[in-house]
C-alpha cells in the first residue's frame, strides 16, 4: 500500500503576501515577538527590584520592546485599603538612663522627626537612617575647617605658544595617537664629527647627601648658552664640509619632537627648508628652554600672574634650581677635561665664566636619503672605577608643594622610599623626564644623574636645599619610564619625510594647546623676522648654498 500524499491549505492572498486569516489552533492566543539572541532573567520577580540598577534596566529586555500581552492587571479597587505602622516606637538609646532633658553632646543638634514621617519608617529604617545622621555629624565635625585638596580643580583652556595668523596654512594635522605607534629600529649608532667645550669633573661627596644631612643649594654665577641651530657656527662649518647631511637640529629641539607624544603645554618649533636641506630652530626670546614643572598632574598648577605656584613662575624657578645644582655637584675651579676644540660660543670679551659643558657633533642616518646632524651637550664627567672615563648629564628634581604635587612629603619619605618619589615625580614630570633621557642617549653619556631639591620653606621659591642623588644608565632609565628610542626616531622620520615633500620656505611645527596634535604650517618667509631680518636671509642663504 502506498503512502498518501496531502497537500497542505495554501491560502490564497491576492491583495498582498502571506497569510491573510489566522490558524484555527492559534485562535484567540496572545502573540508577544521574541528573539533567540534575548536573554533569560528571572522567572518570576516578586519584589520588582531585579532592574533598580539603571545600569541594568535594559539588560532583559526584548530587542522587539515587547508589548503587555502578558501583563497582569487587577480590577478590584484597591483605592479603600490604606496601610498602618503598628510597629511600636522606641526611645533612642542616648536618651535613658539618666533623667536629662537635653543631652548635651552630638546628637543634640538632631532635631526629632515628625510623627507623619516615622509612621513610614520600619524599625530597622530608623535605626539605619539613625545611625547615618550619626555619621554625617561625625565627618562635619571632623573636617570643620579643613580644606579638601581631593576636589577636581577643572582645568583651564591653555593658550598657544604662538599666536596663529590667519594667513598660515595647515598642512598636516598629526594626533598622538598616531604618533605613538610610529617606528624606525633601524636607526644604528652615531658618528662623532666635533666634539668642543670642557668639563669639570663630579664631587662624589654629594653622593652622601641625605635628608638628615641635606646642603643648601648655592648660587652660582656662571654663563649658560642656548643658542638655536642656524646660529651655531660649527653646524654652519658642518653645512659645507658634511655634503651628504641634510637635517641640522640642536638636542633640545630633537628632544621635544621625540617625546612629543608626552608634552601637554603647547611649544612651537620653527623649521627653514632650503635646497635639500632642512633646519629646525627655536623662535628669540620665548620660553622654549624652561623646564616645565607638574605639566602631566593630573591636577597641574594653575595659579596665574605673579603668584609664587604659577606654572611660569614654578619654570623659571626650576630652570634656575638646574642651572646652579648642576654646577654646585662639581669640583670647581680644579683640573677640566678638555674636548678637541673651544667653547664656541665663549667670547673672550665676554665678562663671566662658563659653565661646565661639551658638546658633541653626531651623525645620524636615518634612511631615505635622510642624514642628521644634532649638536648635543655633556654636562661632567667622572673617573669609573677602573679609572676610566665617563661622561655624565646632571639634572634637578624639585618639590614645589607636596600638597599640590602627588601628596608625598619628600623629607618624610626620600631616604626610606626614593622608588616612590621616583614614580610620582614620573606621573606629575612625564614629559621633562622623557626630554632628559632621550638628551643623555642621544649625547651618548654613560650615566645620568638626578638630585632631589626642595624649598628650604614651602612659601619661598628663592631658598633650597638638596635632599639626595640618584644615578641611572640611560639605556636602563629609558625602559623604565617607557620610552622607546624607535618609536622616537620614527616620529622625527615621519615629520622630516613630510617637510621633505614641500617647497623651499619656512614652516612652523605647533603642539596644540589644549588637544593631543601636532600642526605643521607653512608660514610667511618673513615671519617672526626681528630687526637683523636682512642680515638672516643673508646666513640663510650662506647655508643654503
Amino acid at each position: 500500500m502506498t503512502a498518501r500524499f496531502e497537500p497542505p491549505v495554501v491560502q490564497d492572498n491576492p491583495t498582498g503576501w502571506g497569510p491573510n486569516t489566522i490558524p484555527s489552533q492559534y485562535k484567540d492566543m496572545p502573540y508577544q515577538p521574541f528573539s533567540k539572541a534575548d536573554r533569560i532573567g528571572k522567572v518570576a520577580d516578586w519584589t520588582g527590584n531585579t532592574y533598580s540598577d539603571r545600569r541594568h534596566m535594559n539588560k532583559y529586555a526584548s530587542q522587539f520592546q515587547g508589548g503587555q500581552q502578558y501583563s497582569y492587571y487587577h480590577e478590584e479597587d484597591e483605592s479603600s485599603f490604606q496601610l498602618v505602622d503598628t510597629s511600636r516606637t522606641t526611645k533612642p538609646m542616648y536618651g535613658r538612663g539618666r533623667g536629662r532633658g537635653n543631652f548635651r553632646g552630638r546628637w543634640n543638634s538632631i532635631k526629632p522627626m515628625q510623627n507623619s514621617q516615622l509612621q513610614t519608617l520600619t524599625k530597622a529604617q530608623k535605626i539605619k537612617e539613625r545611625n547615618r545622621m550619626m555619621q554625617v555629624q561625625k565627618w562635619q565635625k571632623q573636617n570643620a575647617g579643613r580644606v579638601n585638596y581631593q576636589r577636581q580643580v577643572p582645568i583651564k583652556s591653555r593658550e598657544a605658544s604662538v599666536t596663529v595668523k590667519p594667513d598660515w596654512i595647515v598642512i598636516e594635522e598629526m594626533d598622538f595617537p598616531r604618533l605613538s605607534k610610529l617606528a624606525l629600529p633601524t636607526v644604528q649608532e652615531p658618528q662623532d664629527l666635533i666634539q668642543a667645550g670642557a668639563l669639570e669633573y663630579y664631587d662624589k661627596t654629594y653622593e652622601k647627601v641625605n635628608v638628615k644631612t641635606e646642603k643648601p643649594l648655592q648660587r652660582i654665577d656662571r654663563i649658560f648658552h642656548t643658542v638655536t641651530t642656524t646660529d651655531d657656527p660649527i653646524i654652519r662649518k658642518l653645512v659645507k664640509s658634511e655634503p651628504e647631511a641634510n637635517v641640522f637640529v640642536t638636542d633640545s629641539i630633537l628632544s621635544t619632537l621625540m617625546c612629543a607624544t608626552r608634552s601637554v603645554y603647547s611649544w612651537d618649533i620653527v623649521v627653514d627648508k632650503v635646497g635639500n636641506k632642512i633646519f629646525f630652530d627655536k623662535r628669540e626670546n620665548t620660553e622654549f628652554d624652561l623646564l616645565t614643572v607638574s605639566e602631566t598632574s593630573t591636577e597641574p598648577p594653575q595659579d596665574e600672574g605673579n603668584s609664587l605656584n604659577s606654572p611660569r613662575n614654578l619654570a623659571l624657578e626650576a630652570t634656575f634650581i638646574n642651572h646652579n645644582f648642576s654646577q654646585q655637584v662639581l669640583k670647581m675651579g680644579e683640573e677640566k677635561y678638555k674636548f678637541p676644540e673651544e667653547n664656541p660660543f665663549h667670547d673672550a670679551d665676554e665678562e663671566g665664566e662658563v659653565c661646565s659643558v661639551g658638546y658633541r657633533y653626531r651623525k645620524w642616518s636615518l634612511g631615505n636619503d635622510l642624514v642628521l646632524v644634532s649638536r648635543c651637550e655633556v654636562d661632567a664627567a667622572q673617573q669609573g672605577t677602573n679609572n676610566d672615563l665617563q661622561f655624565l648629564n646632571i639634572k634637578a628634581l624639585n618639590e614645589w608643594d607636596s600638597r599640590y604635587s602627588g601628596g608625598i612629603d619628600w623629607r618624610q619619605k626620600l631616604d626610606q622610599q626614593k622608588g616612590a618619589v621616583l614614580a610620582n615625580e614620573l606621573k606629575s614630570n612625564n614629559s621633562k623626564l622623557g626630554k632628559w633621557t632621550v638628551q643623555a642617549i642621544l649625547a651618548g653619556v654613560d650615566y645620568i644623574k638626578f638630585g632631589y631639591v626642595t624649598r628650604y620653606n614651602v612659601k619661598d621659591s628663592n631658598r633650597h636645599v638638596i635632599l639626595g642623588m640618584q644615578q641611572f644608565k640611560p639605556t636602563d632609565f629609558a625602559q623604565q619610564i617607557n620610552l622607546s628610542m624607535d618609536n622616537a626616531w620614527g616620529i622625527v622620520r615621519c615629520i622630516l619625510d613630510i617637510i621633505m615633500k614641500q617647497k623651499d620656505g619656512k614652516y612652523l611645527i605647533v603642539k596644540d594647546p589644549n588637544k593631543n596634535m601636532l600642526r605643521l604650517y607653512d608660514i610667511p618667509d618673513n615671519t617672526f623676522d626681528s630687526e637683523d631680518s636682512e642680515e638672516s636671509s643673508d646666513e640663510d642663504a650662506d647655508l643654503g648654498a
